[in-house]
């Protein structure tokens, strides 16, 4: 969920912007365990006030494959926020949010959502700034800054939608192409950082099986299961064809030590998914009574990822 915001952001924008707190406090608590995420956006530029009786933009949205969808709404008072059904919106149900404040799909151009928050880590302000200025300068209509995305040492860092792929250390020239092939229906895998509709293991898995694939179509994949946990996981992704690949995803630490974000002064090793093994899942004849055939799809460990064909996504 989207709410427009103008104004400075402070680390918890929500809380610290001048969005009223309390309000801001009544929406993390309405959200909570519910799978709705709040954020804050506004227009790139000059971040001055505007007067509070203005017409503010909503945007929901709802990412997962299969059920995409994302709608706007305008309010004079976004107290209005607190009339929707959280947990419906995090189902994928929007009828909450058409009753309470008459949200429509949204009929515009797909967003670009550029982390922009320099109090939440200094790198989204000097590098993701500039990228929304220029991304609005040249006419990217649906241009918003947004409070974070997460991942800040990857600024700037861009959430598209309607479909939820996030991006990282992105120019301008490629944001231009995601949102392009967003009109299309296709994931650019360049600079992508995985669907928001996923878990870390189940993100690295599937833009693992579209580089071995090269499967474009943003619906064709999702992630249908995950076993295992931390290091190691093995993450079923299923084709809307009826095809099935299991990905064996494996936390590691990026190495070496590296600062983790603009203004940091110690040096960490934050982790990271490394895809070790992609296999197809061929059914064998029912009569045969044996477990379905893996067929490798991409190697295992280093020498996959030395090919080209292996994933490596950090968070």
């Amino acid at each position: 969920m989207l709410l427009e915001q103008p104004g400075p952001w402070g680390a918890r924008a929500l809380v610290s912007s001048h969005l009223d707190p309390a309000l801001g406090r009544a929406l993390e608590a309405a959200a909570q365990g519910t799978g709705v995420r709040i954020a804050l956006i506004r227009r790139p530029g000059r971040h001055a006030d505007h007067d509070v009786s203005s017409v503010r933009q909503v945007y929901v949205a709802h990412t997962v494959p299969g059920r995409v969808w994302l709608h706007s709404a305008e309010t004079h008072d976004p107290r209005q926020l607190l009339d929707l059904d959280f947990a419906a919106l995090g189902g994928g149900d929007h009828r909450s949010f058409a009753r309470a404040l008459g949200g429509q799909p949204h009929t515009g151009d797909p967003l670009a959502l550029v982390c922009t928050n320099g109090k939440r880590d200094r790198c989204c302000a000097l590098l993701g700034r500039p990228l929304a200025a220029e991304l609005a300068a040249s006419g990217v209509t649906g241009t918003w800054e947004v409070t974070h995305l997460g991942g800040h040492r990857f600024s700037p860092t861009l959430l598209v939608l309607p479909h939820g792929y996030a991006y990282g250390r992105v120019e301008a020239h490629t944001v231009k192409e995601a949102l392009h092939g967003v009109r299309e229906g296709r994931v650019v895998v360049e600079e992508c950082r995985g669907r928001s509709a996923w878990e870390r293991p189940g993100q690295a898995a599937e833009l693992a099986v579209r580089s071995a694939t090269g499967e474009e179509r943003a619906e064709a994949l999702s992630v249908v299961r995950t076993t295992g946990g931390a290091p190691r996981w093995e993450v079923t992704v299923a084709h809307t064809d009826g095809r099935r690949w299991q990905v064996v995803v494996a936390e590691g630490a990026s190495l070496p030590p590296r600062p983790e974000s603009c203004g940091a002064s110690v040096l960490g090793s934050p982790s990271r998914m490394d895809v070790v093994g992609v296999h197809e899942l061929t059914d064998m004849a029912a009569t045969a009574g044996t477990a379905p055939m893996r067929r490798p799809v991409c190697g295992q460990g280093s020498s996959a990822a030395s090919r080209g064909r292996g994933r490596t996504v950090s968070s």
